[in-house]
């Protein structure tokens, strides 16, 4: 449960563990903790383990990262193997190739697990809306594990792998990686490449990794990022050169928006409010300045993100039409065939945010909508800026509160939506963040969220290091 990345290498490299064992392990706490946290465990991947422990017996020096078991959510290719993104319209789609980021993993002899349980098409904050069912959360196996990235949280937590790679299009990897006291981060837009990822919506969405230490996401973090010639909005890896940061008399800045240090905290739990000032406790005692800040567009934040998002939904799941690939339906004429695919293939959640994306779209509401959202999307970004001349990272509870009772707000969507409250606003303007574990809440982990500027990942892996420290 306790090993990390450079102890499994090191004992891995020495002989005293095998990548067999290690990935065994794995498998048998995944059919021991019965979570649902995977739609599929690979076959191959004891060829894969076996491979690895063949090089170490030859003397060779393995990379860091292998054999390594990671597990991999279901919006992600990997070539030949099934990728359903928790759907029905897509449960037997066999991948033709693998995602830039599974390649580079590739290279470096990771053994993949399998695929991990999420809510369709990335669409949800609790992987109660997938076609395999909820998974469940390893504190408390009646409570949600969070999602979308439900399934890869869940996983690492439970020691169900050592590291796992989410999506995060509105905080799908921060917050389950909250709910189930793990490190869940989101790249910077464009320093990891989203070729090969489904895509939910396309300005938002970025792949990052869910591990047990900050050290370890940024081990990730680094194997991954970079330029990719398939993906345009990808970024050169000079850009993402680390410099040395160091924490002398740093400022972090708290959004008077999000939290208010001395007031009143409505919708927050008593204990989301106290771990909080306990983290920022200790930062101070670290030598760092807190400084409350204002951002005045963070409080549209939500709004603006339900809107683009469901926008970008109903462009990109158009091609879900029974006719490319996926699920097909017959029916007397072509427009027939569409609708008897979509209603037979999605669930509620996908249903809705498609209704909802092609209504903000639509002649006549396109500017009241859409046209106005991607305004106040600029106006939020603009005061980021302006917060970043003041201060190096801002700091937030990750989740509004610990992890929910699976069923308890299916009938309601728009209190899921508010569990993304604090984690949106990165999406929107494509800055880094990253949620690590703070304590807990009547036994339920909790989170706080650190954010950087852009492509200045370093700034908030620094931070969160030193915080992990003192609060464990």
């Amino acid at each position: 449960q306790n090993l990390n990345i450079k102890k499994a290498h090191e004992l891995l490299q020495d002989g005293k563990l095998s990548a067999r064992e290690l990935l065994r392990q794995c498998v048998e706490n995944i059919k021991k903790n019965k979570l649902n946290s995977f739609a599929e465990v690979f076959d191959d991947a004891y060829e894969k383990a076996e491979e690895v422990d063949r090089k170490i017996s030859e003397g060779q020096t393995i990379p860091l990262l292998s054999g390594i078991p990671m597990a991999v959510k279901d919006n992600i290719l990997i070539k030949d193997k099934k990728c359903s993104a928790g759907s029905k319209i897509l449960e037997n789609y066999v991948a033709p190739y693998s995602a830039g980021a599974i390649k580079k993993l590739e290279k470096e002899d990771v053994v993949f697990v399998g695929r991990t349980n999420m809510d369709e098409f990335a669409m949800g904050s609790s992987t109660e809306h997938s076609y395999y069912g909820p998974t469940k959360n390893p504190y408390d196996k009646e409570r949600v594990a969070g999602g979308s990235s439900g399934g890869s949280a869940a996983a690492v937590a439970a020691g169900e792998c050592l590291v796992a790679l989410g999506s995060d299009t509105g905080g799908s990897i921060r917050q389950p990686a909250s709910f189930c006291g793990v490190v869940g981060m989101k790249p910077t837009y464009g320093a990891v490449s989203r070729n090969g990822l489904m895509a939910m919506a396309s300005s938002l969405d970025q792949i990052g990794p869910i591990t047990k230490t900050v050290e370890d996401a940024e081990i990730i973090f680094n194997a991954i990022k970079g330029h990719d010639p398939l993906d345009s909005t990808s970024v050169e890896s000079s850009k993402l050169q680390a410099t040395s940061y160091k924490l002398q008399a740093k400022k972090v800045g708290v959004p008077r928006e999000f939290f208010s240090i001395e007031g009143d905290n409505p919708g927050l739990s008593a204990g989301v409010i106290s771990n909080f000032k306990k983290a920022l406790e200790a930062l101070k005692k670290m030598g760092v300045k807190i400084k409350e800040i204002s951002i005045p567009s963070l409080e549209y934040s939500t709004e603006a993100y339900y809107i683009i998002m469901a926008a970008e939904v109903s462009s990109n799941l158009a091609r879900y039409d029974g006719i490319k690939y996926g699920l097909s339906e017959r029916g007397e004429t072509l427009l027939d065939g569409y609708m008897k695919t979509r209603k037979e293939g999605f669930g509620d959640e996908a249903r809705r945010r498609i209704l909802l994306g092609t209504y903000v779209l639509s002649a006549g509401y396109y500017d009241a909508y859409y046209g106005r959202a991607q305004k106040v999307r600029n106006l939020i970004k603009n005061d980021f800026k302006k917060a970043f001349k003041k201060v190096d990272v801002i700091v937030s509870p990750t989740t509004p509160t610990p992890a929910f009772k699976i069923g308890e707000k299916t009938k309601d969507p728009v209190q899921m939506y508010l569990a993304d409250i604090f984690t949106n606003a990165a999406n929107l303007t494509g800055v880094p963040a990253v949620s690590v574990p703070c304590g807990l809440d009547g036994g339920l982990p909790l989170g706080v969220q650190f954010m950087a500027p852009w492509f200045e990942e370093e700034k908030m892996f620094f931070i969160s290091k030193k915080l992990e420290e003192n609060v464990f």
